[in-house]
């Protein structure tokens, strides 16, 4: 096969994912064979004698997975290129871009050449398996490293069509991510039948692979338009303010800022309302946690509570907690008041009590809130304490945690970025959550599809754990989701408005929410042994 047909194959497989992923509408469909002209070109490159087979098959892998990471998720670009101004800036943000872009594109072209270099020591049917295991596991990978960005897993591309996705109650999104990599070489299977055989066994791989298509969507249909919306209901408000991001943290006052929140609040509670929902960094002001019931603002809070009996508010601040010494590895020094401290992004629950609980993002975005791998360049931590900062970063706490108002309600509090680790979400359902509250702030992003992305992954989240999803973003979207992922309303971009539904607060446990993600860890096994086989063949058997 000619290297310019293989690299068109390799382009039609990118623009057939990035058309399937979302936000695309009705498109979803199209992961099922995504991945079959890359299949073509790849088993064309090792069908060909010439030399250099394992260069062509990664850079053919490579071209694929590129082009479709950087088409899906371009917005990148444009949250780092609004701090980097100018001709550099462009330049520069331009390549700090490649590195989202092209680290999650290596790994899945990683697991291809693995693919490719077990396929010379096994059969046809294990090369295939290693080929799930190592994607999967790469995959998994992306989101317990250091260098964590799991947006491209295969199994998010289900939440363009939930509809489809509802046996994630068991299996999370890695069972998508197998479904959809099995599909894809059942489908690949039987087009290399039709071409090659005749009579009417060259159908049987395609009958199976019809199965494999049908059965999953069928037993999603049935679950669909069977669910029940169960638990009790509440009544919740989410606020979105639609205060600029650029502007927000230095330019307005926080004040202001609470009163454009209070407003917004009161123009639609009600005096049964149980929540009021606000953004990510809704409160600017970087507050001492041991001092919070002095705080100004805070007083502010608990006076907007009084109107509200049974009210409780979840809301984004900034917060400090101040040490004695360095307590942990992100801990900063302060030279002017001699004091050790750590800034957190914090969930904050308000009642109308003198109880105020916190929780502090854990899952942070490598590079812009925590150095990756901050404890092997913990030795750096001088040199940075003198520029002002820290190898750590941001504090974050390293188990998840439910906040619990004085009724007895747990609420899984979410911040941003982790609205894409379902088995952290999984862990407060499991410790008594009976919804979701997602607070976050998509609008450094722009109006780009990664706004509707971020919103449309949690639909997943309700689907996995079947618990309603209330979401408060500062300027878009937010949304109530029920627990079978639909959207029951939701807000216009760039627009300052509140919601407010009865949302239904369930103690069901899911299978998902039981074992977590148990397919991609027997994935991360399985692809190791199967690995260590290329070297054992390779060398140590000849």
């Amino acid at each position: 096969m000619k290297s310019k047909q293989t690299y068109l194959l390799a382009l039609a497989s990118a623009f057939l994912l990035w058309l399937a992923w979302p936000p695309m509408p009705f498109t979803t469909p199209l992961l099922l064979i995504g991945l079959v002209p890359l299949f073509i070109a790849l088993d064309g490159i090792a069908s060909d004698a010439s030399k250099k087979q394992g260069k062509r098959i990664f850079l053919t892998a490579g071209l694929t997975f590129l082009v479709w990471n950087t088409a899906s998720t371009y917005w990148v670009y444009n949250a780092i290129s609004a701090y980097n101004t100018g001709f550099i800036g462009t330049i520069v943000s331009f390549f700090v871009s490649l590195i989202p872009y092209g680290l999650g594109a290596l790994l899945m072209t990683f697991a291809f050449w693995l693919y490719y270099r077990l396929g010379k020591y096994v059969n046809k049917k294990i090369a295939y398996l290693g080929l799930i295991a190592f994607y999967i596991a790469l995959e998994y990978l992306q989101q317990t490293w250091d260098l964590a960005f799991p947006w491209m897993t295969l199994g998010n591309g289900l939440a363009g069509m939930h509809q489809l996705a509802q046996w994630y109650d068991h299996t999370g999104i890695y069972g998508g991510s197998l479904w959809i990599l099995a599909s894809n070489i059942l489908a690949f299977e039987a087009y290399k039948k039709l071409k090659t055989q005749t009579g009417y066994l060259r159908f049987r791989v395609f009958g199976i692979w019809a199965l494999v298509v049908i059965i999953p969507i069928s037993i999603s249909l049935i679950k669909y338009f069977n669910a029940e919306q169960k638990g009790t209901p509440s009544n919740v408000v989410v606020v979105q303010p639609n205060i600029d991001p650029y502007q927000k943290l230095e330019n307005i006052p926080p004040a202001e800022q609470i009163a454009i929140l209070t407003y917004l609040s009161d123009s639609i509670g009600q005096t049964n309302t149980e929540y009021f929902i606000w953004p990510e960094t809704a409160i600017p002001n970087y507050a001492d946690e041991d001092r919070i019931r002095s705080n100004t603002d805070f007083i502010t809070l608990q006076n907007f509570l009084s109107k509200y009996k049974n009210g409780t508010l979840i809301t984004g601040i900034e917060s400090i907690k101040t040490y004695q010494d360095k307590k942990t590895i992100t801990t900063k020094f302060d030279n002017q008041s001699g004091i050790y401290f750590d800034n957190f992004n914090t969930a904050m629950q308000v009642e109308n009590s003198a109880n105020v609980q916190f929780y502090h993002k854990s899952k942070l975005v490598p590079g812009v809130e925590k150095m990756p791998f901050p404890k092997v360049f913990s030795f750096l931590d001088g040199v940075f304490a003198q520029l002002g900062g820290t190898v750590g970063g941001w504090g974050w706490q390293d188990k998840p945690s439910v906040l619990y108002a004085q009724s007895g309600i747990g609420v899984a509090p979410v911040v941003c970025y982790e609205s894409l680790w379902g088995d952290w979400i999984g862990q407060e359902v499991k410790d008594g959550a009976q919804f979701i509250a997602i607070i976050t702030n998509d609008g450094w992003w722009g109006n780009t599809t990664g706004k509707d992305q971020h919103m449309m992954y949690a639909k997943l989240r309700a689907i996995e754990t079947h618990r309603d999803v209330a979401r408060s973003a500062n300027t878009g979207i937010s949304c109530f989701i029920n627990q079978r992922g639909d959207i029951t309303q939701q807000t216009k971009w760039w627009t300052r408005t509140a919601l407010k539904a009865n949302i239904n607060l369930n103690d069901e446990i899911t299978f998902y929410v039981k074992s977590g993600d148990i397919i991609a860890k027997i994935c991360s096994v399985l692809a190791i042994i199967l690995a260590l086989i290329i070297p054992y063949r390779k060398w140590i058997k000849k």
